[in-house]
């Protein structure tokens, strides 16, 4: 396992919970299932002092950012509704360091991908990036 969590960029921090397993395997499965919809991985768990993204996609000319969340049961609105407003701000931060590294930003959109149990949801265009809406 130590071996893995070091080719995912992991450090060895100890044992693992079971609810960090879990949302690992749900970040393996979303990888698989976008893969097998073509998209192309670019980064995964790109982590910086502004917060941290799941995945980081290419779905054509477009960077797609990805949010995993994985809860047992879809009581409290589920997975997606997980999604606080609080953890869209610090997605859309992270997203604006990540693409400090292009010249000319390519278009992008936030997905989440949700598990309830055993359902997975898949939700595009998750998350309004504007300045406005915050």
């Amino acid at each position: 396992m130590a071996l893995f969590d070091r080719l995912r960029g992991k450090a060895d921090t100890g044992p693992r919970t079971s609810k960090q397993v879990s949302g690992d395997a749900a970040e393996d499965a979303a990888l698989a299932f976008l893969c097998g919809e073509g998209l192309r991985p670019v980064e995964r768990n790109f982590r910086c002092k502004g917060g941290e993204i799941d995945l980081i996609m290419q779905d054509g000319d477009t960077l797609v950012f990805v949010e995993v969340r994985k809860r047992s049961k879809d009581s409290y609105g589920g997975a997606l509704a997980s999604v606080t407003r609080a953890k869209q701000r610090r997605l859309i931060v992270a997203a604006q360091i990540f693409l400090q590294r292009y010249r000319m930003p390519p278009a992008c959109r936030f997905d989440v991908i949700g598990y309830d149990g055993d359902r997975m949801n898949w939700l595009k265009n998750a998350v309004e990036a504007s300045p406005e809406a915050y």
